[in-house]
């Protein structure tokens, strides 16, 4: 039996979508050339935009962070104000890369069990009307609540800020108009929703907003606008690009249109979340976070009163049985993380809790 990751990423993948990079390919062969038309095309589609609606997707290799970093690095100029809207630790991580590059910068934050109250952001940014930029997480993969990007985005467009979203965890698990969300920059990667591999990360872009970042970015390999620039001039990428994770991706997006597209996608992680749910709670598993702001997309479970209770041992026990979950990276208590996405089904989640359940009456958690 394969191991089965309930994590937020890299997760499982599917037999095909492995097939895909196996074979090797060259960065300037057609396949690999129109494959890249059609990654940028269709991530567009998926974001309810699409060239000639003014948007453009732009290809970063690295992970997520990479391309996080590129947006905030190149959007963000000597003369504009970045507010950093915080409630958990990759609001905390753009805060770092904001250090980082002496951007000018200021942070909002709120408890990592609270959702970013859009009429605090409202408030914010009339008292401090110098601010140019707002970032925000989507979702907050430190708890798994969900931060409501819609309402913050259009406090920003009535107030002309450009608005970037870190959509890193659920764009392809969440259906996403970013038009009606009011995003010039989302940002996501190739490991997470859409079911690929590590890679690469790519940032779907209003057109405008990213010919203003020409010229301001503070790396070269990170450049927002010369990564776009050769894209548009070439069809290649300026340096060695991700070739088989590429290909890999292909596949996989694919797959995601013959599974129905996002709103299956999105059906099929949900009904995850309530088996887990449902099962966790039988056996006595408490959530961190209140129903109301958790997303689908991770949960994070309390470790039980036990004081006997050992995460490593837990997690290692879970692991021989080939259920790979995640630890908890919060602040305040200490709390595991079960995914709910990638290539993982209701079935696969019952399995999980049963084993989860065994492990406990055996008592293999406890020392």
């Amino acid at each position: 039996m394969k191991k089965l990751l309930f994590t937020p990423g890299p997760l499982t993948t599917s037999r095909t979508v492995k097939e895909a990079a196996l074979e090797d390919m060259g960065s300037r062969d057609e396949a690999f050339i129109s494959t890249i038309r059609f990654i940028r095309d269709e991530l567009l589609q998926l974001g309810h935009v699409s060239k000639e609606t003014g948007y453009e997707t732009v290809i970063m290799q690295g992970s997520g962070t990479f391309g996080v970093e590129s947006v905030i690095s190149s959007a963000v100029g000597a003369n504009d104000h970045l507010l950093i809207l915080c409630n958990g630790a990759y609001g905390e991580r753009i805060v770092k890369m904001a250090v980082v590059h002496r951007l000018q910068h200021e942070v909002l934050r709120f408890e990592e069990d609270t959702i970013t109250d859009p009429a605090a952001v409202q408030q914010y940014l009339a008292a401090h009307p110098h601010i140019t930029h707002v970032a925000c997480i989507h979702s907050e993969t430190t708890t798994g609540l969900f931060n409501p990007i819609q309402e913050i985005g259009t406090i920003c467009a009535a107030s002309g800020k450009t608005f970037i979203v870190d959509a890193m965890s659920s764009f392809g698990g969440v259906d996403i108009n970013i038009p009606a969300c009011h995003i010039q920059f989302l940002v996501s990667s190739s490991n997470k929703c859409i079911e690929g591999i590590p890679g690469f990360a790519f940032i779907i872009a209003q057109r405008d907003a990213l010919e203003k970042t020409k010229g301001q970015a503070r790396s070269l390999s990170l450049d927002l606008y010369e990564q776009w620039h050769g894209l548009e001039a070439s069809g290649q990428f300026r340096f060695t690009p991700p070739t088989l994770s590429m290909m890999a991706f292909r596949q996989a997006l694919m797959e995601l249109r013959e599974e129905g597209g996002i709103p299956a996608r999105e059906k099929r992680y949900r009904t995850n979340k309530s088996v887990l749910d449902s099962g966790m709670a039988a056996l006595g598993f408490k959530q961190y976070l209140r129903p109301e702001i958790q997303g689908h997309i991770i949960t994070s479970f309390l470790y039980p009163d036990d004081p006997g209770f050992h995460f490593e041992t837990f997690y290692r026990s879970l692991s021989d049985r080939n259920f790979v979950i995640y630890p908890g990276k919060l602040s305040k208590t200490n709390a595991f993380r079960i995914g709910n996405i990638g290539q993982i089904f209701p079935e696969d989640v019952k399995a999980l809790v049963q084993a989860i359940g065994e492990i406990m009456q055996t008592e293999k958690a406890i020392s």
